[in-house]
Parts: structure tokens; sequence; C-alpha cells
């Protein structure tokens, strides 16, 4: 089964959630309007969006609600690969340059920075409290997870648990976000919500797992994003 055949159910919905998703980057400042317009010729696979509709339409019926939480976890994931790209010093992100190599480092941590509160606006200006505080644990998660990794990284003494901790943290907890965010906006049953929660922590262990291995076998042309960044970063050595 392919993306495309995964993502049928709610081709529609993801079509309206891509003008919802352009129509939040826009800014009175042109130099930033400049800079997002870019992002969105990075046609990405929309995976986290994707599985916030499935959720959500596993659970009950799309609504605005659910517009609305798709389109915080694209905008946080969209300002973490922004800023991945920075630490990474990555050139290419999905086939074309990076926002670093176009604009440098500071305009990019910048303009992550930027998305990430208009993120935290949305949530607040449509009363979310919820999506907001499942956000925040999963950025609390990522960055824990993140600086685990350096800290092992240094120490030389990660271990398979060690491992495991880091991509539940870095990857899986956003994957985790949404489809828990997905199932709130439809869904009653508390089961329902919990079930889909444990569903995207496995689902991200599982990609992020998938994606370690391509960034030692894949092809640069292939992944569209630079390859060899955990073995020049030295990001995991197990003992």
């Amino acid at each position: 089964m392919n993306l495309k055949t995964i993502s049928e159910p709610v081709r529609e919905e993801l079509n309206e959630f891509d003008e919802i998703f352009s129509g939040s980057l826009k800014s009175n400042v042109a130099y930033i309007d400049l800079i997002t317009k870019y992002i969105l010729k990075q046609k990405g696979k929309k995976i986290r969006p994707l599985l916030v509709l499935l959720s959500a339409k596993a659970c009950g019926e799309i609504n605005s609600r659910t517009y609305i939480a798709a389109t915080l976890v694209e905008l946080l994931h969209t300002a973490t690969l922004i800023h991945d790209d920075v630490v990474d010093e990555a050139k290419t992100r999905r086939g074309i340059a990076s926002i670093n190599a176009v604009w440098k480092n500071k305009a990019a941590v910048l303009i992550g920075d930027y998305l990430l509160s208009k993120g935290l606006l949305i949530s607040l200006d449509n009363n979310e409290y919820d999506f907001l505080q499942v956000t925040s644990e999963a950025v609390r998660r990522m960055s824990e997870g993140e600086l685990l990794q350096i800290q092992k990284a240094r120490n030389f003494d990660a271990t398979e648990e060690t491992y495991f901790r880091v991509i539940s943290d870095k990857t899986a907890s956003l994957i985790k976000t949404c489809c828990k965010l997905g199932a709130l906006s439809s869904a009653v049953d508390k089961t329902n919500i919990e079930a889909l929660s444990v569903f995207g922590e496995n689902i991200g262990v599982a990609f992020q797992i998938r994606d370690d291995i391509l960034d030692y076998t894949g092809r640069k042309k292939l992944l569209g994003k630079s390859t060899g960044n955990d073995l020049k970063r030295k990001s995991l050595r197990f003992r």
C-alpha cells in the first residue's frame, strides 16, 4: 500500500488543508512572505497532517478543529526541519536548496521561530488549549531527545535502550501528537483517543528506524535530502 492509497479517504480534505496551511504562513513582512513562499515549493509528503485527518475520520467527522490541529502540527514540523538543517549544515531539503543554504543560518533560525509562534497563536486564537498542551508536551520530548542524543554521542556510551528513547522522543512524540490531536478533534470516547496515541507512537518509532537506515544506505537524489548526516555528526555510537 502506497501513500496515495492511504491518503485517498481524505484526498479532498488534504486539498482543503493545503489552502488553510498556505494562508497560515502569510505575514505583513515581505521578507517573511518571500521565504514562506519558498517553503511551500518544497513539496513534502504531508504525512503529519494526513495522520491528523485520518485519525479524526476514524473517530468521527473531520471538522474545523481538525484543520486547526493539522495546521498546528505542520507548522511545528516545518519549523523543526528548518532548525535541523541549520544544525546539520544541510544544503538541500526535498531536492532543492535548504532555507539556510539560500538565506543563511540567522534567517533560517528566525523563520523557524516564526513558524513555531504561528502554531502557538493558532491554538490560542481558537481557544484550543488542549491542543496546545499536547503539542507542548511533544516539543518538550523532542528537545529532551535531541539533547540526550548529543550527550550520549559525546560520551560514546549509547545503548540500544538509549537509541529507542531518543527516537521515541525526537520523532515518535510528534507522530503521536498528530494522531492524538486528530482524535481529540472529533472523538468523544477517550479509549479511542488513547488507542490512536499509542498507534502514533509506534508508527513514529518505525518511521525513524527506517529513516536512520536510509541515512546510511539511501541515495541523496531519491531521498531529497543530504545523507550520512548521522555518521558525520557521530549522532549515536552503541557500546
